[in-house]
């Protein structure tokens, strides 16, 4: 099993649609070096998700 990891990014690897609003970050959720999940807002809400994945593939 390949755990989810967060990656961040900054500045103008941000998304137009989250840079409009302001963000000068947002994270993403990798899997073997894929994104798993679009652009987070927030650390909180990327480790949120994290952990809700990773609950789901135990539980599979």
């Amino acid at each position: 099993m390949t755990k989810v990891q967060i990656m961040s990014v900054v500045g103008s690897a941000v998304p137009p649609q989250l840079r409009e609003r302001g963000l000068l970050a947002c994270w993403y959720l990798m899997q073997n070096g894929e994104p798993v999940s679009g652009p987070l807002p927030s650390l909180p809400a990327a480790q949120a998700l994290s952990q809700q994945l990773e609950c789901r593939s135990l539980n599979s």
